[in-house]
C-alpha cells in the first residue's frame, strides 16, 4: 500500500492518496467499456486507467458511468426538446382554429342579425301587401 499526505496551500487541510499495486480486480472488467463517447468534447474523453491501480480503474469506470449517464440525459433534453417543438406547433395551430372559430362565431351573429332584419321587414312587407290587396280588392268591388 503506498500512501501520500500532501499539504496544497497553508490554509487547506492536508489530502491523503492512499492506493495499493497488489489488487488489480477492478482493472480487468474496464477492458469491457467504450474506449470514447462522441458526444464529449476531446478534453471531457474518460482517460484510459493506469495498468495495474485498481482505483484508477475505478475512476475511468465512474468517468465512463458519467459520459453514458450523459449521453443519456442529452438524449432525453433531444426527445423533450423535440416534444416541445411539436407541443408549440400545435398551440399556434390551436390558436388558429380558436381564431377562426371566433371570427366565425362573429359572422352568425351578424348573419343572424341580419336575418332577424330581414324577417321583420319582410313581415312589414307582407302585412302592407295584404292590406293592398284588400284596399285594391275593396275598390274593384263595387257592390
Amino acid at each position: 500500500m503506498i500512501t501520500s499526505t500532501r499539504r496544497v496551500s497553508p490554509d487547506k487541510s492536508e489530502v491523503r492518496i492512499a492506493f495499493s499495486l497488489e489488487d488489480t480486480s477492478g482493472v480487468k472488467d474496464v477492458e469491457d467499456l467504450p474506449k470514447t463517447f462522441p458526444d464529449l468534447e476531446q478534453r471531457l474523453q474518460p482517460v484510459p486507467p493506469c495498468g495495474s491501480l485498481r482505483e484508477s480503474a475505478e475512476v475511468y469506470k465512474e468517468h465512463c458511468r458519467m459520459a453514458r449517464e450523459f449521453h443519456q440525459v442529452k438524449h432525453d433534453i433531444a426527445v423533450i426538446e423535440d416534444r416541445k417543438r411539436k407541443l408549440l406547433a400545435e398551440l399556434v395551430e390551436d390558436e388558429k382554429v380558436a381564431l377562426e372559430i371566433a371570427r366565425l362565431e362573429e359572422e352568425f351573429r351578424r348573419l343572424t342579425e341580419e336575418n332577424r332584419t330581414l324577417m321583420t321587414v319582410h313581415n312589414e312587407r307582407a302585412q302592407q301587401l295584404e292590406r293592398l290587396c284588400y284596399t285594391n280588392q275593396t275598390r274593384q268591388d263595387p257592390s
